[in-house]
This record gives C-alpha cells, structure tokens and sequence, in this order.
C-alpha cells in the first residue's frame, strides 16, 4: 500500500470513529424506570394550549432502548427530551391525540373551548432536562408548543406503580426483552365475574393481530399482557341509545356524534390501571356487541368483542394505533376534510401526489408512470382514488386493505411495508 493509500485510510478511520464514540447508549442519561408527563391540550379551532399537569415516576421502562433521538415516524405531535446541562437531544418521539382530530369537526368551529387529557411516557433521565412538546395542524404547522423542566430529584413527583398493582396475564414473552415492543390489554366494561371472558377475547384479538403479516413473521419481538381492570357494570355506554354503563375507563360511543367512533377521554386512568406493568402500546377491549372502535398513534384504540368483526377491528386499529397507518376508506355521507389536498399526508399509506416519490412510487410496477394515470391503477399496487375519509383528491395504494374494510384479510404490501419498517426502528 503506498503513503497516498495509507493516509487515505487514516482519514476515512478518523472521520468514522467519531460516529461511533458519540453513539447514544440508553444508560448515558436514562435509568431503568418511567416518567410520567400527564398534560392537558385545550382551545378551539382558532387558539390551542398545553398544560403540564402531573408527573410521576414509576418502576421500569418498557418503550425503545436504541435510536433513542430517532422517530420512525411524524405523527401529528412530538416529545422531544434535551438534556439541560448540553442541549442535545437525547429522546424524542410522535404521537397523535383525540384534541388534535376534534379541531377538524365542526364543533371546534363552532363551540367554545374544550380540554383533553394526554399522556406521555419518556425514560427517568439521571439529570435535569428540558421537554419540549409540539402540536401540528393537517399541514403540518405548529399550533401550540410547550418547554419545561423536569429534575429527576424533585421531591414533588409522585411515585406510582410501586403498589396496589393490578393482576395481569402474560399472554406472550418475547424473544429478546431488552428489544422488545410492549403491548398490554385493558380489560373494559367487563365485570369481576367476566375475567376469564375477557382473557379469552384478548388472546383471540392476539391471534387475530399475529395472523398478519408482517406481525405474523415478527411475533417474537412482542411482550403482551392482558390487565384486569373490572368494571362496576357490563357493557358500554352508548349516548346516542341513551345507554350509560359504570365502567372502568367511561369509554363510549358516539364520539364527535360518530356513531361508530369509540374513546375514552379518561386517559390519566387508563394509565393509572396500567401503573407498574410492562407496557408501552395499549389496546382496549370493550364488552359489547355495538360496532365501533377508533385508535390514535401511540395512545390507544378500543375495539368491541362481541361483534362479528371484531377479529379484523381489532387489526385494523393497532394498525392506526400502533404503525400510524390512515384510513383509506371514504363515505359519500360523511367526508371528513383531515387531509388538504395541496399537502402530502404524514401516513405511509395515503398520498394527496405532493410528493409522492416518497412514499410507495417505488413499489409501482415498471411500467407504471411515476404518478399514474386512473387507467395505470390496475395493479397490486397503484394509485386508487378515495381514502383519508375523502373521495376527492387522496389517495390508496390498493383496492382493497385491512386499513380499508373488514372484508379483507390482509393489510396491502404498502402497509406492511409501514408495519415492518416501525418494528424494525425498535427492535433491530
């Protein structure tokens, strides 16, 4: 090797070498347990807030230990952590929120101010640190920003999860648990005496979400629990029936006056009943034979059990919930305006062909255009008009998809193309 060659090598080491001696290890500023942050979002169509509200430690972390400062997605809001003594960032992560979708209904034209509860787990840093928080719009400008501090040794945060846990069933364990994701179920409008049923339902929604690719081929890379969380009364409450049942997280129907639209608006306990179990993802089975669910990115969703389809409602949720991927169907009687058309959708499985070189163009045959024309839409994979609650202007990559109706048994190649790319960011 000559001197040229040499020092050429030299060079390419050094400049290499610096990558990986600043590479973030989680116990450079975390240590093995959970900060709470429970915010309030509040406002109206026309000005928003946050609010910090509470925050608790508890025992354990159970989110991402690598590519801590990554996300594998936007979202429609961000946590970012930055450690107060540097200013680097050393956590951050999307999620969505039910506050942020109502300020697309007409009630936020229309009505005064409402608040929405929001919660959001970050690893206990061993400093100080400032936590920034950002809610975009559906064109993805910043409508309200928050920054605070948070001393891992203040003496006012609350201690949680260290007793009166309750009982759960291990339902899966993974293969690797220092690289796992997290799922727990939450037992909802199921009584003491209806324990057992729940468990059932929720090792069938199991079955029903690991059937699929690419969970199917992945499922090892999963720890998941189900909690029992017993209601005082069976059943769930449906406003628009006049039916109201005692349970556990208040969940209903009939959310934005949706008929099928399921929440909870109870997330502070929803978090309360999962205090000191593994988990991270939260999925919600509601006791009843109504048709309906709904699920947000890194929150929740709520699926009914006693409903034919709950088996794919199920999928099709943790699919919102889990891999942020969007609905693609599209109703002539109610089209929800949640996408401008002039701006590319953050989901990996709808486009408005803004940029559509980002997101499945490859995945097109050869033959196709790089945006085709509605004749070039035969294919596996094309551009079909008629998704995100739109019929105009939005568009899918299939016909047909588990994120489109019930009838189809698998999410398109586009969507587990998404699904496989998330659980790769946090298990490889």
């Amino acid at each position: 090797m000559n001197k040229i060659s040499r020092t050429t090598l030299l060079l390419t080491v050094l400049l290499l070498l610096p990558c990986r001696l600043i590479a973030q290890d989680f116990g450079d500023y975390f240590i093995d347990q959970t900060l709470r942050l429970d915010y309030i979002f509040s406002g109206n169509a026309s000005t928003q807030d946050i609010s910090l509200l509470a925050y608790y430690k508890i025992p354990g972390w159970y989110g991402k230990r690598h590519r801590l400062a990554e996300t594998p997605m936007k979202g429609n809001g961000t946590i970012t952590v930055r450690d107060l003594a540097t200013g680097r960032v050393i956590y951050k992560h999307p999620f969505s929120s039910l506050f942020q979708e109502w300020l697309s209904y007409p009630q936020a034209q229309e009505s005064g101010r409402r608040a929405f509860e929001n919660v959001s787990l970050i690893p206990m840093p061993k400093q100080p640190v400032e936590v920034s928080l950002e809610l975009r719009n559906s064109r993805h400008d910043v409508i309200a920003s928050m920054t605070h501090r948070i001393d891992p040794n203040d003496i006012l945060m609350t201690p949680l999860g260290e007793q009166g846990i309750l009982p759960y069933t291990t339902l899966q364990a993974p293969k690797d648990s220092s690289r796992a994701i997290h799922i727990a179920f939450v037992a909802e409008g199921y009584t003491e005496d209806e324990m057992e049923d729940y468990l059932a339902d929720a090792r069938k929604a199991v079955e029903s979400i690991f059937g699929h690719e690419p969970f199917k081929s992945l499922r090892d890379r999963f720890s998941i629990i189900a909690v029992r969380s017993p209601s005082a009364e069976s059943g769930a409450s449906i406003p628009s029936k006049e039916i109201w049942r005692d349970t556990a997280l208040g969940s209903h129907f009939d959310t934005f006056y949706s008929e099928r639209y399921l929440t909870t608006l109870h997330l502070r306990k929803l978090h309360d009943l999962l205090a000191g179990t593994p988990y991270e993802h939260i999925i919600v089975l509601v006791n009843t034979p109504h048709y309906g669910g709904g699920g947000i990115l890194n929150s929740y969703n709520l699926s009914m059990t006693k409903h034919p389809a709950f088996v794919p409602v199920v999928t099709h949720e943790f699919g919102h919930s889990f891999a942020g991927l969007a609905d693609e169907y599209a109703y002539e009687a109610e089209q929800i305006p949640m996408y401008p058309t002039d701006v590319e959708p953050w989901e990996q499985n709808i486009t408005t062909l803004k940029e559509f070189s980002a997101k499945w163009a490859d995945l097109l045959p050869a033959e196709v255009s790089a945006i085709p024309t509605p004749e070039e839409c035969n294919y596996p994979v094309g551009v079909y008009e008629g998704a995100g609650y739109s019929l105009k202007g939005v568009y899918r990559p299939s016909m047909d998809c588990r994120m489109r109706t019930n009838s189809n048994p698998e999410f398109c190649p586009v969507c587990q193309r998404a699904i496989r790319e998330v659980i790769n960011f946090y298990t490889d």
